[in-house]
This record gives C-alpha cells, sequence and structure tokens, in this order.
C-alpha cells in the first residue's frame, strides 16, 4: 500500500498522537483509580484519535469541525468535571485541548483559505 503523504496530514498525526497520549495518560501520570479524571482522559482521548483516523481516511471538513470542539471539551473538562484543583492533571488537559484547538483551526483556516474551487 503506498501512501502519499500531504503536508495537511500533519495536523491529523499531530491530533492522533495527542488523542493517544491523552488516553495513556492516566496509566503514565498515575491518576487515582476510577475517578472522572480518568474517564475523561480516556473517552477524550479516545474520540481526539478516533477523529483523526477519520480525517486521515477521507478528506472531509467535518472531522475537524468535530477535533475542534472535542479540544474546547478538554481545555474546559477539569473545570466542568471538577478535577481543576489537580496540579497534574488540569495542566495536562488544557495544554493538549490548546493544541488541539490550535491544530484544528489552523487546518480549517487552510482548508478554507485554498485555492478558489469552480462549480458547473
Amino acid at each position: 500500500m503506498n501512501i502519499v503523504w500531504k503536508k495537511e496530514m500533519i495536523a491529523d498525526l499531530v491530533s492522533l498522537v495527542i488523542g493517544l497520549g491523552l488516553f495513556l495518560s492516566p496509566w503514565v501520570f498515575g491518576f487515582s483509580a476510577e475517578s472522572p479524571m480518568n474517564w475523561n482522559a480516556w473517552l477524550s482521548g479516545i474520540l481526539i484519535a478516533a477523529l483523526a483516523l477519520v480525517a486521515l481516511a477521507a478528506f472531509a471538513e467535518w472531522p475537524e469541525w468535530l477535533t475542534l470542539a472535542a479540544g474546547v471539551w478538554v481545555v474546559v473538562s477539569p473545570w466542568v468535571v471538577q478535577f481543576s484543583s489537580n496540579a497534574t492533571v488540569t495542566p495536562l488537559h488544557v495544554i493538549a485541548g490548546i493544541v488541539v484547538v490550535v491544530v484544528a483551526a489552523l487546518r480549517l483556516w487552510f482548508l478554507h483559505q485554498g485555492h478558489p474551487r469552480v462549480t458547473a
């Protein structure tokens, strides 16, 4: 299978890595077992990684919008799910979420700044 890598795929690869990192973070950083922090990291990580895989597999705009929304959720989730007092987990979520939001926003911006398409 010969895949032609395009520069647009880099954003999706970054989101995939961030999603996988967020999913693995409860084990890496030793969050307390069966807590909302764990579930948030696991579910958010799976969602971001899955959306990145969808964006890599099929060129469409909707995965980028959903990734942007997931990134916003990851940024605000420490306060919504009420684990913002944790000094390890909160910065992890905020930084990961900001990276996902910036990458998705840039991807959408570049998508809309592309060459005009002529439709007939």
